[in-house]
C-alpha cells in the first residue's frame, strides 16, 4: 500500500536553481523557472523515509485565480520513476531516506506566471514560471548561444534613431532583471482588458508567446488600456517629459507601478519598442528593437502613401505620414498556425497608430510574410507590408487649380537595422523583410500583396537628373553647405527653375520652420552638364528652429519649362552632437565604488546653462539614475566636466548609460562599456 511522504519543510534551492535556469540576476531570494526544465528541491520528512515503489506524492501545480485542468492552468500528477519532459511531472532523484531530493518539471507548453505547487497535504510553495528560450519542446526555442546571450539575457543594447543616410545608435538600459521589474511584467499581464473580463481564459493564453506578443503590444501604450506609456509628438511635454528624456526601460516600468498604473507621460516610437522588448526578455521571449528609415504610415490600405506640394515645393497636404525612422520589435517563436518557413522572428509594434481586432495593437506577425507579401496572414501584415514598401507620390498644386504629378525618387523601408549579436556594430536586416529591388521575387510578393502601384511603375525620367549631396561635417553649432545637383541626361539645351529649401523636422515626418531657401528662376543646362547649386544652412538661423531630433528637412523641386516636367528629390539630415567622453576611473570590480569621469566640449557658439550629467546602467547604479549639476556655465569651447561615483552589483560585460542636459544642448546621448571582474 501506497504511503503518502509526511513533509515537515523544506528548501527551494534558489540559488542553485535561478542559475540553472538563467534566472538568477533576477535574484535567488525566490524560486524562478522556466517551463520544460526541471528543478530540485529539497524535501525534510517529519517522519518515516521516502521508500521507492512504496511512497507516494500527490502533486498540484496552479496559476491564476481560476485554475482549471480543461484551461491547462491546473495540472495534477504524482510521482513517476523518471521525470516526462514533454508534461508536468515529478521524480525523487535521491537514495532512500529522510531527506527528499523531488525532481519537478512543467510542461514546455505551460501557461507562464506565478504559480502555487501544493505537495501532498501539508507542503505549499510558490514560484515564477517563464518562456524557455533554452528548451527544445518551447515555442520560443532558439538554437544559438550567441543570440541568447543578446536577446535574452543582455540588458542594455543600441537602438537606431538618426535618418537612413546617417544612423545614430543610441544606447538604451532594457534593465529586464533590475529589482522589481519582473513582478511589474507580471502585473502588465493582470491589468490587460482580457484579464480583467475573463481572467482564467487570459492565463490559459499565456502558454502562448503569439498570445503574450500581442497583449504585450497592446499594454506598452495606453490607449485601450491602463498601459504603460502615453504617447506624444508635440513640441510641448507640459505634464510630463519629453522622449527624448529616458534612457532606459527601469524608470519608465518602475513609474507606472507607482503610479497606481496611470500611464507615464511621455514616449515615441523607440521608447515604446524599447520597453516592449524589456518585458518580452524578462518573461523569457528572444527580443529585439529594429529600425525602419523612411517608414510609411498608411493608415487607408492603399500602399500608397499621397503627397500634394505648391510651386515653391512647400508640403500643403499629407493625409498619412512618412516617418524619417519608426521602431517596432521582433520577438522570435514559432507559428503553428502557418507553415514552418515563417517560424522565426515575428513583428509586433506597440506605437499605437490603427486599430487591429478594435484594439490599438499590431502584430505580431512573421517577418517572412512581410517579404512574401503574404497579406492574409495574422497579424496586420497589411500595415507592416506598407511600413516597408508603400508607394510615395507626389502631385503639384499650382496656383490656377491644376495638378501635375511630380517625378519622386523617395524609396520607403531603408536600412532596417537593428544592433548585432555579441557586439555595437548596426546589422542591416532589410533583406529578412524585402527581396532584392526589381528582382523576380520582389515582383512575386508585388503581385501577391496586389501592390499596383509598384508593379506599374515607370522608369525614372532619363530627361533630368536631381538630387541632395551634403558634406561629411554637419554638426550642431556649425555653419555649413548642402547642395542640389542637377544633370542634363538630354541631347538638347534646357532651362528649368530650380527651388532649394530646407526646414527643421521631427522624425515623424511633421514639418517645422523654414532654416534656408534659394529660388532660382533660370537655371540653363548645356547637354551632358551637372550643375551643383549650394544652400548655405546657419547656426544663428537652424539652431533655435531644431526640433529635438536634430533634424533638418532638405528639399529641391525642378521644373522643366521646355516639358512642363517637375522632379522631386528629399533628404534628411541629421546634425552631429557632441561626443561625451567617459573615462573609468578605479578597477571595476563587483561591489567596488568607481567614479566615471565624463567630459562633453561645448561646440555651440553660445554659452550653455543649467548643465547636468546623469548616468544609468544595469547591476551598475542599482537600478537608480545618478545624477550630477555642474555650478557653473560652460562657455564656447569649454569642458563641462564632473565625477559620479557609482558600484557595480554584478560582474560581466556591462553598458554605462550617459546623458547630457542643458538649455541650449538638450538630451546628449553616449556609453562606455565596462568588463566589472569578480
Amino acid at each position: 500500500m501506497a504511503q503518502a511522504l509526511d513533509i515537515d519543510r523544506w528548501d527551494l534551492e534558489c540559488e542553485f536553481n535561478n542559475t540553472d535556469h538563467s534566472t538568477d540576476l533576477n535574484g535567488v531570494d525566490r524560486l524562478i523557472v522556466r517551463r520544460g526544465q526541471t528543478f530540485t528541491i529539497s524535501l525534510y520528512l517529519h517522519s518515516g523515509n521516502y521508500q521507492p515503489g512504496v511512497s507516494s506524492l500527490d502533486c498540484i501545480a496552479e496559476t491564476g485565480p481560476q485554475p482549471s485542468e480543461q484551461y491547462g492552468t491546473r495540472a495534477v500528477f504524482c510521482l513517476s520513476a523518471n521525470i516526462d519532459p514533454s508534461c508536468w511531472s515529478a521524480a525523487v532523484t535521491s537514495p532512500p531516506g529522510d531527506m527528499v531530493a523531488l525532481s519537478i518539471c512543467s510542461a514546455p507548453d505551460a501557461p507562464i506566471g506565478r504559480y502555487t505547487l501544493t505537495l501532498g497535504r501539508s507542503a505549499r510553495i510558490e514560484f515564477i514560471l517563464l518562456f524557455n528560450p533554452w528548451c527544445t519542446g518551447d515555442s520560443v526555442f532558439l538554437d544559438d548561444k550567441r543570440s541568447l546571450d543578446e536577446y535574452v539575457l543582455s540588458q542594455d543594447g543600441i537602438i537606431y534613431r538618426g535618418s537612413s543616410k546617417y544612423p545614430v545608435p543610441t544606447p538604451w538600459n532594457f534593465g529586464q532583471f533590475e529589482s522589481g521589474i519582473l513582478d511589474i511584467c507580471l502585473r502588465i499581464l493582470d491589468m490587460n482588458p482580457k484579464y480583467l473580463k475573463n481572467p482564467g481564459k487570459d492565463c490559459s493564453g499565456r502558454r502562448n508567446p503569439i498570445y503574450v506578443s500581442r497583449v504585450l503590444s497592446a499594454m506598452v501604450n495606453c490607449n485601450d488600456d491602463k498601459g504603460v506609456l502615453l504617447g506624444k509628438w508635440a513640441d510641448s511635454y507640459e505634464g510630463g517629459i519629453s522622449p527624448m528624456f529616458w534612457r532606459g526601460s527601469v524608470e519608465i516600468l518602475r513609474n507606472w507601478e507607482t503610479q497606481a498604473c496611470q500611464p507615464v507621460r511621455y514616449g515615441q516610437c523607440w521608447v515604446f519598442a524599447a520597453v516592449a522588448c524589456s518585458i518580452s526578455r524578462a518573461l523569457g521571449i528572444p527580443c529585439r528593437v529594429v529600425t525602419n528609415y523612411l517608414s510609411a504610415h498608411d493608415s487607408n490600405g492603399d500602399l500608397v502613401i499621397e503627397r500634394v506640394i505648391n510651386e515653391n515645393g512647400d508640403l500643403i497636404q499629407a493625409k498619412e505620414m512618412l516617418w524619417n525612422f519608426h521602431c517596432w520589435v521582433e520577438s522570435w517563436m514559432t507559428r503553428p498556425d502557418f507553415k514552418s518557413e515563417f517560424n522565426g522572428w515575428q513583428a509586433s509594434d506597440p506605437t499605437p497608430q490603427e486599430k487591429s481586432e478594435g484594439t490599438y495593437c499590431c502584430g505580431p506577425i512573421p517577418v517572412r510574410a512581410i517579404k512574401e507579401g503574404e497579406l492574409t496572414f495574422k497579424y496586420d501584415a497589411p500595415f507592416v507590408f506598407a511600413e516597408v514598401n508603400a508607394d510615395v507620390t507626389t502631385i503639384m498644386k499650382k496656383k490656377d487649380g491644376s495638378t501635375s504629378k511630380v517625378t519622386n525618387t523617395t524609396s520607403v523601408g531603408q536600412k532596417i537595422s537593428t544592433k548585432s549579436v555579441g557586439s555595437d556594430a548596426r546589422e542591416d536586416i532589410t533583406h529578412l523583410y524585402k527581396y532584392p529591388e526589381g528582382s523576380d521575387e520582389e515582383r512575386e510578393a508585388f503581385r501577391k500583396a496586389n501592390h499596383q502601384n509598384k508593379l506599374l511603375h515607370q522608369q525614372e525620367n532619363e530627361g533630368l537628373h536631381l538630387t541632395i549631396k551634403v558634406t561629411t561635417d554637419m554638426r550642431k553649432g556649425c555653419d555649413f553647405d548642402v547642395f542640389a545637383v542637377v544633370t542634363n541626361n538630354t541631347q538638347s539645351i534646357r532651362k528649368c527653375r530650380l527651388v532649394f529649401g530646407s526646414c527643421a523636422v521631427s522624425y515623424n515626418g511633421t514639418l517645422g520652420e523654414n532654416c534656408g531657401f534659394k529660388d532660382l528662376l533660370n537655371v540653363e543646362l548645356s547637354p551632358g552638364e551637372d550643375r551643383r547649386v549650394a544652400l548655405r544652412l546657419n547656426y544663428s538661423k537652424y539652431g533655435g528652429l531644431l526640433k529635438e531630433d536634430n533634424l533638418i528637412r532638405l528639399a529641391a523641386l525642378l521644373i522643366d519649362y521646355s516639358t512642363g516636367d517637375s522632379t522631386m528629390a528629399v533628404r534628411n539630415i541629421v546634425l552631429d552632437n557632441p561626443e561625451i567622453k567617459v573615462r573609468i576611473l578605479g578597477e571595476p570590480k563587483e561591489n567596488r565604488k568607481l567614479a566615471a569621469e565624463i567630459t562633453l566640449r561645448n561646440p555651440l557658439p553660445e554659452t550653455l546653462d543649467n548643465c547636468c550629467f546623469s548616468i544609468e546602467g544595469a547591476n551598475l547604479t542599482a537600478g537608480q539614475v545618478i545624477s550630477e549639476r555642474l555650478g557653473s556655465s560652460v562657455a564656447p569651447g569649454e569642458d563641462a566636466k564632473v565625477k559620479i561615483y557609482f558600484t557595480p552589483t554584478h560582474s560581466g560585460l556591462r553598458k554605462l548609460v550617459v546623458d547630457f542636459d542643458s538649455n541650449k544642448l538638450c538630451h546628449v546621448k553616449g556609453y562606455r562599456n565596462v568588463i566589472i571582474g569578480k
